[in-house]
């Protein structure tokens, strides 16, 4: 016998109206509209400087929101759970390579704007404020200029270290720019939008640097002879992106990539081979100089996590 059938049926009629009174009375899925939910550009106040970071919110069934952070360090980190009401939000995160508290964030949103505050993984609080991402999705041109250098056969006219390095320990010798040992990053001076680069670079054992397209999205360098594809090994876009292939030589030799951004969508080519084709980067990676992207920005290489060298690097821009 079921259980509801002991019920006298009048009662069993009241409970079937209040129930549906209970659900008319109530919005169906109170989060699957909510202002939060796309990509964001934030920028993070801590002890006086501003530094960049992103997140993006979907909607994950029918009324859950999940989401990724991406702080100013580090990869991409899944969000289980994003908890909005009306125009707030708030979020936590475990720490992944500072500090041992949860970080915790909370804000509110503002058309296409947000603003708000976040408890950091070493246990300070700072201010943030944001504004809805850019599309950027746009037609590759008809049409590239001839490639140029960007590398001098000798000196570094061109490059400069990014704000706040410490002194430059990059060298240039017949061509070859190089960083024997960890220390600045460095950009040009130039700021480029869409373009092809095509770039050698050579990476001992064990090292590991990173080219930064428009300074916000980085292209890995790494020893990854042996490995199985990934976005934190080389030719993954940080902590976003996976190579369809590890198409990596040994560690000392020298290697090529040739890499296409147009708006948000990327080629890689590694040695000759395409693994990654015109794939959508979400927004900015961990260590970006800014958040701005609907602007153009530098090239910059990571010189902060060991030697690496690079040579023959031209770039081609759209033409007309």
């Amino acid at each position: 016998m079921k259980p509801h059938a002991l019920l006298p049926k009048p009662n069993r009629f009241y409970l079937l109206t209040l129930c549906l009174l209970l659900a008319c009375s109530l919005p169906l899925f109170p989060q699957a509209d909510s202002p939060i939910i796309g990509r964001w550009d934030l920028t993070v106040e801590a002890d006086g400087r501003e530094l960049p970071s992103w997140l993006e919110v979907k909607l994950s069934g029918t009324s859950t929101l999940v989401g990724h952070y991406v702080s100013f360090a580090g990869s991409a980190r899944p969000i289980s759970r994003v908890h909005a009401v009306d125009s707030t939000f708030s979020f936590s995160l475990p720490p992944q390579w500072i500090g041992t508290h949860d970080m915790h964030v909370q804000g509110r949103v503002d058309g296409d704007r947000i603003s708000g505050n976040l408890l950091f993984h070493t246990g300070t609080t700072h201010a943030f404020t944001g504004v809805r991402a850019p599309e950027l999705l746009r037609e590759e041109p008809a049409k590239w200029t001839r490639p140029r250098p960007l590398i001098a056969s000798s000196g570094l006219e061109g490059w400069t270290t990014t704000p706040g390095s410490g002194t430059n320990q990059w060298q240039v010798a017949d061509g070859v720019l190089s960083s024997a040992v960890s220390g600045a990053n460095l950009m040009t001076v130039e700021s480029f939008g869409d373009f092809k680069l095509h770039v050698e670079f050579r990476i001992p054992e064990g090292s590991n640097s990173g080219i930064y397209l428009r300074g916000r999205y980085e292209v890995q360098v790494e020893d990854g002879y042996g490995k199985e594809p990934a976005s934190i090994y080389l030719g993954g876009i940080y902590g976003f992106l996976s190579p369809n292939e590890m198409a990596a030589r040994k560690a000392g030799e020298w290697q090529v990539y040739d890499i296409t951004l147009v708006g948000r969508r990327v080629t890689v080519e590694l040695n000759g081979k395409t693994i990654i084709h015109r794939q959508i980067i979400p927004g900015i990676t961990g260590g970006a100089l800014d958040s701005a992207e609907s602007e153009p920005g530098p090239i910059m290489l990571q010189g902060d996590h060991g030697p690496v060298s690079y040579r023959n690097m031209t770039i081609s821009v759209p033409q007309g």
